[in-house]
Formats: C-alpha cells, sequence, structure tokens
C-alpha cells in the first residue's frame, strides 16, 4: 500500500503554531497598564498632605526617610489637622519608634506617653488638638456617612457596580466580561477608591450585608499594608494624632472601624517595616537601646521648594485604573496560568510614583 504523500510545507503548517498567534502581544501586566496610563489620570498630591518623617541614620550612616501621604477631606476628620498641628509645633522631633510587632505594626510616639514604666513626664501637647467623640457619628468616629458619588466605581463579590449598572454604563470600559473584577471579603458589602485610598463600603442597619438600598451610606477606610493610623487607649477615648503606626504585615481588617486611619506611606517604607522586631508585650522594646529615634517631621508644604517632596497617583476612577485593577485580579502575564477572578482590596494598590521636586 503507498502511503500517501505530505508536502514539507503542510507538515511546517501542522508542526508550528501559526503566524497570527505568534504575532500576538501578550496581555499586558499590571505595571505595564499603569506605565502606559496617560498623564491626564495621574493627580498630584498636595504638600499640605505630604508629611516627611527623619529618622536617624541607619547603621551605615545613610539617611531614612518617610514619607506619608495624608487623607483628605471629607474622610480626615479632626486626627489630619492634629497631625499637622504636632507637625507645625515640632512636638514629633525626638521621639522615637517604640513598639515593632511583627506581621503586624509599627508605632511611635513619645516612650513617656501612658507609660508607667517610663523615666520622665509625658511630653506636653500642643494647644489647640480636636479630640473626636466617640459619638460623633452614628456607631464610631472612624466611620463617615458619605454621598455615593464619592465613589463612582464600587465593586462587590458579583463584580458589578454597587448602584445598579455596569462599567459600561458608568463610562468605563469592561476590560474582560468572562473574568469581572471581583472585591470580596467578610468585612464589607462593597468596596471602592476615593483620592488614592482604599475603602470598604456599608449600611446603617446592615454593614456587612444589604438589605435594602438604605441611605446614607456609610463608609471607612481599611488597614491595609503602609496604611497610617492614630495610637489610642480605650475607648471613648480615639487618640490624637501623637501616636501613629503602620501596618507592616498582612491587613488586620479586624481594627477597621475600631481605630482612626489618617493616611498611607508612599515612600520610605522599607525603613520602618525591617526594623528590628519587640520582644516585649505587643511587640514593645524592653531595651531602651533599640528604640528608633525620630529627628524630624515636616509638612512638606513647609519645606524649601528644593526638599519638598512631589508625588502623584493613579486616578481611581479612571480607565486605567480600571484595566488595571482587572489585570490584578486576573493575571494573565506569563507566569501566571490561572486568573484569580477576583481580589482582595489590599491585593489592588494604588500606584504612586515620584515626580521630583518642586
Amino acid at each position: 500500500m503507498t502511503r500517501p504523500l505530505i508536502s514539507l510545507a503542510a507538515l511546517l503548517a501542522l508542526a508550528a503554531p501559526s503566524f497570527a498567534q505568534e504575532a500576538s502581544p501578550a496581555p499586558p501586566s499590571p505595571a505595564e497598564i499603569v506605565d502606559q496610563a496617560p498623564a491626564d489620570e495621574w493627580f498630584a498630591i498636595p504638600p499640605e498632605d505630604l508629611l516627611v518623617m527623619t529618622l536617624a541614620p541607619a547603621a551605615d550612616g545613610s539617611e531614612r526617610k518617610v514619607v506619608i501621604q495624608l487623607m483628605p477631606a471629607p474622610f480626615s476628620q479632626g486626627w489630619v489637622e492634629n497631625i499637622r498641628t504636632l507637625a507645625r509645633a515640632n512636638w514629633y522631633d525626638g521621639i522615637s519608634v517604640n513598639r515593632v510587632q511583627d506581621n503586624y505594626v509599627v508605632q511611635w510616639g513619645d516612650p513617656n506617653y501612658d507609660n508607667p514604666e517610663a523615666d520622665g513626664p509625658a511630653k506636653p501637647l500642643p494647644e489647640g488638638l480636636q479630640v473626636p467623640n466617640s459619638d460623633a457619628v452614628i456607631s464610631t468616629p472612624y466611620t463617615l456617612s458619605v454621598d455615593e458619588d464619592l465613589f463612582p466605581i464600587t465593586w462587590t463579590d458579583a463584580g458589578r457596580h454597587e448602584f445598579g449598572s455596569t462599567y459600561g454604563s458608568a463610562n468605563i470600559p469592561w476590560p474582560d466580561a468572562r473574568n469581572p473584577v471581583r472585591i470580596t471579603g467578610p468585612y464589607a458589602s462593597s468596596y471602592s477608591f476615593n483620592s488614592g485610598f482604599p475603602f470598604a463600603l456599608g449600611f446603617p442597619f446592615g454593614l456587612q450585608f444589604r438589605i435594602a438600598p438604605t441611605k446614607p451610606m456609610i463608609a471607612w477606610p481599611v488597614h491595609c499594608y503602609g496604611m497610617v493610623g492614630v495610637g489610642r487607649g480605650m475607648s471613648p477615648d480615639t487618640g490624637t494624632g501623637a501616636e501613629l503606626y503602620t501596618v507592616i504585615g498582612h491587613a488586620p481588617r479586624h481594627l477597621d472601624r475600631n481605630i482612626a486611619l489618617v493616611g498611607r506611606v508612599v515612600e520610605g517604607m522599607e525603613h520602618l517595616s525591617s526594623l528590628p522586631r519587640g520582644k516585649g508585650q505587643l511587640g514593645f522594646y524592653e531595651d531602651e537601646a533599640m528604640r528608633t529615634p525620630i529627628l524630624t517631621v515636616r509638612v512638606a508644604a513647609d519645606l524649601p521648594a528644593s526638599e519638598r517632596p512631589s508625588f502623584e497617583y493613579l486616578a481611581t476612577d479612571g480607565a486605567s485604573f480600571a484595566r488595571y485593577a482587572e489585570a490584578r485580579a486576573n493575571r494573565r502575564d506569563p507566569f501566571f496560568i490561572v486568573p484569580a477572578g477576583g481580589a482582595d482590596i489590599c491585593n489592588i494598590p494604588v500606584p504612586v510614583r515620584r515626580t521630583g521636586s518642586e
């Protein structure tokens, strides 16, 4: 029996992928989407909303600076203005990092404050500080009654806009209808972003589960890595801003709505997250020599123009951020095999970049 002849060209066509397959570009990674975002989708962070904290030099003599973006109105309430007051009074100068708890927080403040074992008196606070009341809002001072217009794009477990529309009708192109973005978790019914910060959303009579379109809506910032909060004592104490902390581990979301969040670290996080862990209870340093001195804390607007840092963040209500969030939830760049189909709010960090000095 004669074997049928197959040409070399036909064999090559069967063995090799098509030219169209070879030529199709790989899906962009989240970083590539951010790099391609147009200039008009980036927003400058006002110098009034930036804190520059200078730690004592590292063991090798290198400088250590941490830049914090303060949360803008209407979410800042009284604490952020307190922090500006403390910084402008030079109150933070000479305090220290007193607590580093592994996979949790770094906390700094006056080592003599509320410390029965302290050798000296607590540092006097400047006049004019506000003390938000624990009865200031419906449940706690750590949530705000807000208008839904502050959150034009809101994600839920179903990957839909919370207020009844899809991304298409919200004028945001839906990147991939087969793999919608889902941001879900046990702590809220939906999630969103505002002014570059992550928020959880709910309603007064059903914060976790929306059972009716009751208004007003309640929003609160969430404890993601690098977020900065206000240390406090037992309720009704809500803290003044004299003690601050930042998250250095897995997002401790159980702290949401229990402590005030006032900002996030946008540069220099490595100087805090790499500090030696405290061996005492809650990570406090038993050996005072382990504390890292804080030399100065300044509002960036008060620095000379040559020393003033400048940052901008990617608009969270724009098309590039929608594509970026979808790519974070469904990774398709070559390393990944299976798109996850969703993400935790803290796994979609808002891109921030330095733009030089003014």
